[in-house]
């Protein structure tokens, strides 16, 4: 789902033409008529979170500053773009003090309104993501810090907000890479623990022979190469949260000590001479079918038992599609701060191919195909280009990396040698005929328009955009080439 931008201003009008500037933007709109409307909409938690607010600034009642006011207030941190017909200093600097990312002046022209909107949305998700990995480093990640636009998810969250609120162990299902570990910080910082140590296990990176003394610690002399004692991941958590990440892969031994430990609330280090107590809260996660694993005699069915109290399950990605933009926004602003990029967010086309993709490596995939895309990018915009793999396995999509161009220091003239077309490639437009000449513009225009036809499988409206051609200026166009049939049998389908 594209990014959901709040128009909100008293005057129909304006509110019906900002609207559909933003929709021809590629974004999605609602609409608020009055400053309290707004502030409902920006708290509800029953609907899809706002991305951006356009605000006008006179509205009677509560007017623009007092809606940033609440915002304020409220610790609504949705960015706003403010608007009014008097672009004065004072009004501006009010208004940036008040909390707006930027400032237009009506009437608000196309170009100026959408790189101010792909402003505000790429530094918004910049500082998103430093608020998010700050939250993260104290323990004090929330759920409103994962969020979603998508219902089986939305209940996911609300699921693990009731399990955060008491001490109850938690069981995580979902396949690799949908963000069990991000869900397990999220029910800590949740709980009566927020703040407090978070310890991460992954029990299938654990080695055989040293489980024990990894998880539960072991004293000086204990074995060969104890050297010094050494407290435990379990004692590391105390007072805090134990992750235990890949739990069907921890060893049967392990198994036994671990169900002491939830029962009892004490643990064995390796070589010491009586138990130590430990206070933490469990929360483990799996890929795996637990059940499955009972059955086959790999895993203990009293401490599957003792596990599975309260699970909960992710839905993979590809179950989430409308989330998949946010997600990338997010990734394209924190990996563009990280290597130095000027990338200021997606191209709708990018961000159509990555809503239609399956993501088998869910959250963990997108977020390193983004990585390679900025690193790849030269324009201030991830294209399907970024993408190439991606776009691959997509039906509908097409893409080609251009080779490097070559250069001929020597040369005294600024002319770029003709590109070589393969004329095996049905996707490339040739602009010389057999005999060498370029060919005619009328015919290079029907080859584009059929292609265009195929390509966006004869939607009139997306064709039209794409050329940049009005539509009735496309159908006429269509009727001389002679593929007026075609259309109307598009267009009846």
């Amino acid at each position: 789902m594209a990014a959901l931008i709040l128009v909100v201003d008293d005057d129909p009008v304006q509110r019906r033409l900002l609207e559909a500037m933003i929709r021809r933007f590629g974004y999605q709109s609602e609409t608020a008529d009055s400053g309290e409307a707004a502030v409902a909409r920006l708290e509800a938690t029953d609907r899809p979170s706002i991305n951006l607010v356009i605000l006008d600034l006179v509205m009677p009642d509560l007017d623009g500053m007092g809606v940033l006011s609440r915002m304020r207030q409220r610790g609504l941190l949705t960015p706003a773009i403010v608007q009014t017909a008097h672009g004065s200093i004072e009004a501006v600097i009010s208004a940036m003090r008040a909390g707006a990312l930027d400032f237009v002046v009506k009437p608000v022209g196309a170009e100026r309104l959408q790189v101010s909107i792909k402003n505000a949305l790429r530094v918004d998700a910049l500082e998103d993501e430093l608020r998010r990995a700050t939250r993260r480093g104290v323990g004090e990640l929330t759920f409103r810090d994962i969020g979603t636009k998508v219902e089986n998810m939305a209940r996911t969250l609300r699921l693990a907000e009731r399990a955060a609120k008491s001490g109850i162990p938690v069981l995580i299902e979902g396949e690799s890479g949908v963000g069990k570990e991000l869900l397990a910080r999220a029910i800590q910082g949740g709980s009566d623990r927020r703040g407090k140590s978070f310890v991460t296990v992954n029990c299938g990176a654990l080695p055989e022979n040293l489980v024990e003394s990894i998880l539960f610690g072991h004293e000086k002399g204990a074995f060969t190469g104890a050297t010094e004692k050494h407290a435990g991941k379990f004692a590391e958590a105390n007072g805090g949260t134990l992750f235990l990440d890949e739990i069907g892969e921890l060893p049967l031994d392990a198994q036994v000590k671990l169900l002491r430990a939830l029962q009892e609330g004490e643990i064995d280090p390796v070589g010491a001479k009586r138990s130590v107590k430990v206070d933490f809260r469990l929360v483990s996660a799996t890929n795996q079918n637990l059940i499955e694993l009972v059955k086959r005699g790999k895993f203990r069915e009293d401490l599957f038992y003792r596990l599975n109290v309260f699970p909960i399950t992710i839905p993979p990605l590809r179950a989430r599609a409308a989330d998949v933009p946010d997600l990338a926004r997010r990734f394209v602003a924190r990996f563009a701060a990280e290597e130095g990029k000027r990338v200021r967010g997606l191209s709708n086309e990018a961000q159509a191919l990555l809503s239609s993709y399956d993501w088998p490596g869910n959250v963990r995939q997108l977020e390193n195909a983004v990585f390679r895309a900025v690193v790849l990018a030269d324009g201030d915009e991830l294209t399907v280009a970024e993408f190439p793999q991606i776009a691959a396995q997509v039906q509908g999509f097409d893409v080609r990396i251009p080779p490097a161009p070559t250069q001929n220091p020597s040369a005294s003239v600024a002319f770029a040698p003709a590109p070589t077309l393969d004329k095996r490639d049905p996707n490339l437009l040739a602009l010389i005929d057999d005999s060498g000449d370029v060919r005619k513009l009328e015919e290079i225009e029907a080859d584009a328009i059929r292609f265009a036809l195929n390509h966006y499988h004869g939607q009139m409206s997306q064709m039209a955009r794409k050329l940049g051609i009005g539509r009735s200026t496309l159908y006429r166009k269509m009727k001389e080439i002679g593929v007026e049939t075609d259309l109307m049998g598009d267009a009846a389908a």
